[in-house]
């Protein structure tokens, strides 16, 4: 049953779900610590710290493995449109980014709790994705990592490593470049513009290019 979880602990690090927080989360697709690499990533699994393993899960998803579907303009679009749609409605959007096999989003919780919000998204854009590819079964892995913003500062970097994250994995040299994430629409005073009008013709514009490339 999803609802708000209030204080709990995954690990070592407390988790905080209430209405009101800032809440940054990273979900990834199914396939994206392939079984046949299983060498690669176990290890990290065993970490008992929480702060630890997180970190550790997500320098290995920069190393894109796995089939990164995300890659596919069309596809990253829909991912995208997911985030964007309810942004001023069920949650504010602070700072996203479409990775080629992952996804990270910061958000303020509203009055819908975030595992509804989170699910949502990938319910959403996996039904989108898998009729695109002409695939069935599980678009995105189960669960999501999660963290809430401590203060200001806490914010502030994480903004920082969400739309730098494009340029730490080599994928573009300025995060503005990255046409899946949030830093393109952030101006010169560190404020994102207006989002959601944009993001329906950017996705049909995205679908349109994806078609002719088939």
């Amino acid at each position: 049953m999803l609802g708000f979880r209030g204080w709990h602990e995954r690990g070592y690090l407390p988790h905080r779900d209430e209405p009101g927080l800032s809440q940054f989360v990273t979900f990834r697709l199914a396939d994206s610590f392939p079984e046949a690499l299983r060498s690669e990533w176990e290890q990290f699994l065993r970490l008992e710290d929480d702060r630890s393993r997180r970190a550790e899960l997500e320098a290995y998803l920069d190393k894109g493995r796995g089939d990164c579907q995300l890659r596919r303009a069309e596809v990253a679009a829909i991912a995208e449109n997911a985030v964007r749609f309810f942004h001023d409605q069920r949650y504010e959007l602070r700072a996203w980014c479409i990775m080629p096999n992952h996804a990270h989003v910061l958000f303020k919780v509203g009055a819908t709790p975030m595992a509804e919000i989170v699910e949502s998204w990938k319910k959403h854009s996996a039904y989108k994705a898998n009729r695109i590819l002409g695939r069935r079964g599980n678009f995105w892995a189960d669960g999501y990592f999660d963290i809430y913003m401590r203060d200001a500062e806490h914010e502030r970097k994480t903004v920082a490593y969400i739309e730098n994250n494009p340029s730490h994995a080599r994928l573009v040299l300025d995060p503005k470049e990255w046409r899946w994430g949030s830093a393109r629409f952030r101006n010169s005073f560190g404020v994102l513009r207006a989002l959601r009008s944009a993001a329906v013709s950017e996705g049909a514009a995205a679908a349109g290019q994806g078609a002719r490339t088939r």
